[in-house]
């Protein structure tokens, strides 16, 4: 029986704007992650993908709800046990360029988490950032530059380094390869399976690239408007997609067939209600994804659909299946 390493209940973030609205980035999620598992979380931008993921490593305080990590509730942690979480828990950020200090060397800045939990000193702390270098492609001599004097791609093996320096379990990466090349895209993802297989590391792998989100997930869950649409295994969610919204990124996904007509299959600008994407500012009632949903039915605009799971590990939220 797998073994549950995160378990997200109920978790709501809110925040007040003016006027007393309420902008819903997270909304009543619930979810958990086994050990040594990619658990990948796609979405379009905005639908909460990355405040889930900083909830998650304790960055942003829960509205409501509870987070365990290894059946604690991190909430509820003294300040030892807490230390221990931040320390296991890690995250590689999805601009490798805005998350590295500009001022600081390279041996430094991968050096900040061994500093902070007194791993290791002096030539043995400088060995270990040049293991930790060459682990990620790169070179001991990489140590003494800045982060300027690199590629996109090497930046973001910088912020993996850094990641692993604490010698963490799980690892929230937040679109680790939305900016960089496409040609890079594909290295740094087999990078990351490499350490996971080598390390018996689990990850939450936050992206909007459905197809690199199969490549590297075990499980996929798919997020609009702050909630969740569906779960299911990887080969399972793209075999079989039951909501409407799924279907239509899966449907969205570039093709060689669609290449060849010189148009895309499906995208969201040709909506078929012809309605523009709303905001995080729906009311507790109904479908987030109602007015934009071709299979819409007048109950979606005011019950929300429960959660279920249809098949074996595969849930979905929507009235086309109750």
């Amino acid at each position: 029986m797998s073994e549950t390493i995160v378990q997200v209940s109920s978790i709501k973030k809110h925040y007040r704007q003016k006027k007393r609205k309420t902008v819903k980035s997270v909304d009543n999620i619930s979810f958990s992650i086994q050990k040594g598992e990619t658990f990948g979380l796609v979405g379009e931008s905005g639908s909460g993908k990355t405040t889930l993921g900083r909830l998650i490593v304790g960055i942003h305080e829960p509205t409501e709800g509870s987070i365990a990590y290894n059946g604690k509730d991190i909430s509820r942690l003294t300040k030892t046990e807490r230390r221990t979480v931040n320390r296991e828990m890690q995250m590689i950020f999805q601009d490798p360029e805005a998350s590295l200090n500009p001022r600081m060397k390279v041996e430094d800045i991968i050096a900040e988490g061994i500093d902070a939990n007194r791993i290791a000193k002096g030539a043995e702390r400088k060995q270990l950032v040049h293991q930790l270098l060459e682990r990620v492609g790169l070179t001991a001599e990489h140590a003494s530059r800045y982060p300027y004097e690199f590629s996109g791609g090497q930046r973001q093996r910088i912020g993996i380094a850094r990641a692993l320096a604490v010698n963490p379990a799980f690892i929230v990466a937040d679109e680790p390869i939305s900016a960089l090349d496409v040609s890079i895209q594909a290295q740094i993802v087999n990078l990351l399976k490499d350490i996971q297989a080598e390390e018996e590391l689990t990850f939450l792998f936050i992206a909007h690239d459905l197809a690199m989100v199969k490549h590297i997930s075990d499980r996929i869950g798919v997020m609009y408007l702050g909630q969740l649409m569906e779960l299911a295994p990887s080969e399972e969610l793209f075999a079989n997609p039951l909501h409407p919204y799924t279907q239509t990124l899966l449907a969205a996904i570039p093709s060689l067939d669609a290449y060849a007509k010189s148009e895309p299959e499906s995208t969201f600008t040709e909506d078929p209600r012809g309605v523009e994407k709303p905001q995080l500012l729906h009311t507790e009632k109904g479908c987030p994804f109602y007015e934009r949903c071709p299979m819409a039915m007048e109950r979606c605009a005011h019950e929300r659909p429960e959660w279920k799971e249809k098949a074996a590990g595969h849930f979905t939220a929507c009235h086309l299946y109750d």
